[in-house]
């Protein structure tokens, strides 16, 4: 009965969380083999990462070593989760001691080359991406007894949500893709050195970073806006000095000597509160040429009120057996989602796996009776069967009340596979009715484009949630913006300076603490006028600023690659939409060549310098990321640079929204007492059993 009491209190659904994600079986990043073949497994001896975050981007750079240990040559092959909106743009394999850097080719030629020099036994490396699901990179050969040194590095978007920012390097695949799970296994094991060293580099002030589920993370902060962040099983190798070590108020974790790539890491920083709206412009344009690239970054001031009236909330919940390892993190946001819902709100809670049904009977009003109720039955549901996602959104769609505002909360990992699975027919059935539609995306082998194409076809937002993630934080996240007013209609024009090729075309709407990320060219320089103009409950809402495009910016070239992978993600989900067509594929196979992008399309391969040459393979992405290198190494040796350009004339008077507005309690003392809080339950279950 004691233990009973203790899973139905506070943070019960915390510890059923971890007993789940303990228990389950979760594809892990790492090197694969058959399943079905004796072949000797390989080691991954070293796995070293490096981020840096800086001018509303990331670069991620991971050095691996492979290790064969074993009386004959063998391929590697290590697969890792696509990371959201990441790019692949450097594979270099260190052949005769010495780094040669890969080129990007279209996918079947590149894999061509790799698999000729293979078969000649020559050294060679290839990266190639399975869909939205994972980059894979293949090594041949492993020398026997000998070691192969790999370097792969990404870009991707790091925007700030509501003054905080959050970083994820992902390693739980999913477990979503059936005829790669019947197919290989991973060894995951790093049988060496493992280290994570993150760089935040931001000229707004950072009050705090936190790193979940680590509570070995060593945090050093460097300055106002500069942090080092530490994980792994080796001392960093910066001075100890200023090193705080975050605890959970459990006993110290040792250092271990293995490390399993089983477990996302995610990371977290706060901005003071206080911070004004703004806009940031990252720019890079070369002497003498006419087009520039340009990154526009729009941070809203705190101007959007909250909706006192009642609304309608109908939770869309995926209990397929893909969901498993995932579920417990389902129903302990669910929970924390309902407990927010005032007593005029109203709720419904629809289930689907192979098909839908609904668990509630018609809608349930707020009461901490009925949401206590609700969020037992959704615990005590099993995930299992196939995920007919077109069913249960139907069937919540179906089931608004068109005299009510209404909100549809989307939970799942999105690989629809029972019933109607094109994406168009998703896309078509969000758009019968005026509802947003709010999805929160389960681990990283969902699939992130048909989930966010079908959210922004309903002017809502989409999460992206990991088990290793801070669950409450995410939740009140959200929950802030669905209780706040939207600006609506979104049109941002640019005058004064000539502009093209921007993505995205269409915003559609901004909630509460969200960014506008803005990317195209730019010709000539000089002053502009840039306005952005909604709507707010239908009333019309305005804001503008004037400042100068550069004539010359060589700080941040990565802009480039950053804008034609947005281009590239724009006319993929058309073809996604629509179907390929023969012109979105050559543009986008043309984007991936020119910038050095691993796409749908194109991947990147390593061959010899002298087979580079003999093939007449040109080493454009060789020269890119020489020139990306070189600003990256300016960057490191001055303080962060503050890329605001509206001081003279700011676009906003209000200070940015931060968690604090979101509620009685400060979002960030929360979260940082949620370990404990955890450690204090598991020790009173302990005692009680």
């Amino acid at each position: 009965m004691k233990m009973a009491k203790l899973l139905r209190s506070w943070g019960g659904s915390l510890l059923m969380a971890a007993a789940l994600l303990s228990t389950s079986s979760i594809q892990a990043a790492g090197l694969l083999k058959p399943s079905n073949l004796n072949l000797p497994d390989l080691e991954l001896k070293d796995h070293q990462v490096k981020v840096v975050i800086e001018d509303g981007y990331a670069i991620t750079t991971v050095d691996q070593v492979f290790h064969n240990p074993h009386a004959q040559d063998l391929e590697a092959i290590y697969s890792f989760p696509v990371p959201q909106h990441g790019a692949v743009n450097e594979l270099t394999v260190w052949i005769d001691g010495l780094p040669v850097t890969g080129e990007v080719m279209e996918k079947q030629a590149a894999r061509k080359v790799y698999e000729e020099e293979k078969a000649a036994g020559r050294d060679a490396g290839i990266t190639e991406k399975d869909s939205y699901k994972t980059f894979d990179t293949s090594v041949s050969p492993v020398r026997a007894g000998q070691d192969t040194r790999v370097r792969i590095q990404y870009f991707q978007p790091a925007k700030i949500d509501t003054g905080i920012g959050r970083y994820v390097y992902p390693l739980e695949e999913g477990g979503v893709d059936e005829a790669k799970l019947a197919f290989w296994t991973a060894n995951d094991k790093v049988t060496g050195r493992f280290s994570f060293d993150l760089y935040l580099r931001s000229a707004y002030p950072v009050a705090a970073v936190r790193v979940p589920n680590h509570p070995q993370a060593q945090l050093r902060q460097k300055g106002d806006g500069e942090w080092h962040i530490h994980i792994g099983n080796n001392v960093s190798n910066e001075s100890e000095e200023g090193v705080q070590q975050e605890r959970s108020g459990a006993k110290e974790i040792a250092a271990a000597t293995a490390f399993t790539l089983d477990q996302d890491l995610v990371v977290y920083w706060r901005h003071k509160e206080g911070l004004p709206g703004s806009v940031d412009l990252i720019a890079h344009k070369e002497a003498g040429q006419k087009r520039g690239t340009f990154m526009l970054v729009v941070t809203p001031g705190d101007d959007l009120k909250p909706i006192k009236e009642g609304k309608d909330w109908v939770f869309v919940l995926d209990i397929s057996g893909s969901m498993q390892g995932k579920y417990a993190t389902l129903a302990d946001g669910v929970e924390r989602a309902l407990q927010k819902l005032r007593p005029a709100d109203r709720f419904r809670i629809i289930l689907f796996n192979d098909r839908s049904h609904e668990l509630t009977s018609g809608y349930e009003n707020a009461t901490a009776e009925a949401v206590g109720r609700y969020t037992q039955k959704v615990l005590n549901t099993n995930p299992e069967g196939g995920t007919n996602l077109f069913s249960g959104l139907k069937q919540g769609i179906d089931s608004l009340d068109a005299d009510r505002t209404s909100a549809i909360v989307l939970v799942t990992d999105g690989v629809a596979n029972v019933g109607e699975t094109a994406q168009r027919k998703f896309i078509d059935l969000v758009k019968k009715k005026d509802v947003r539609l709010f999805t929160f995306v389960m681990g990283n082998g969902a699939n992130r484009p048909m989930l966010e194409s079908m959210t922004k076809a309903s002017n809502g937002f989409a999460v992206s949630v990991s088990n290793s993630d801070d669950i409450v934080g995410q939740i009140l996240s959200a929950s802030s913006k669905v209780t706040h007013e939207a600006l609506h209609g979104v049109k941002l024009k640019i005058k004064g300076v000539k502009t093209a090729d921007i993505t995205p075309s269409e915003i559609g709407s901004l909630y509460r603490g969200q960014q506008l990320v803005l990317m195209g060219h730019y010709f000539g320089d000089g002053a502009a006028q840039v306005t952005l103009s909604g709507k707010v409950s239908g009333e019309g809402k305005q804001y503008s600023t004037s400042f100068d495009f550069p004539k010359v910016a060589t700080d941040n070239p990565e802009i480039e690659r950053l804008w034609a992978y947005a281009k590239i993600e724009s006319m993929r989900e058309e073809i996604d939409n629509f179907g390929e067509k023969p012109d979105l594929k050559q543009a986008i196979t043309g984007l991936g060549v020119e910038y050095g992008l691993v796409t749908n399309y194109t991947s990147m391969v390593v061959v010899r310098d002298e087979v580079f040459q003999k093939r007449g393979i040109d080493r454009q992405n060789q020269q890119r990321l020489k020139v990306e290198k070189v600003a990256q190494q300016k960057r490191s040796s001055t303080p962060p640079q503050s890329r605001r350009v509206d001081v003279q004339q700011p676009m906003y008077q209000s200070s940015r929204a931060s968690h604090s507005g979101a509620g009685a309690i400060d979002i960030w003392t929360l979260m940082m007492l949620l370990p404990l809080l955890f450690w204090l339950k598991s020790r009173r279950i302990e005692e009680a059993g």
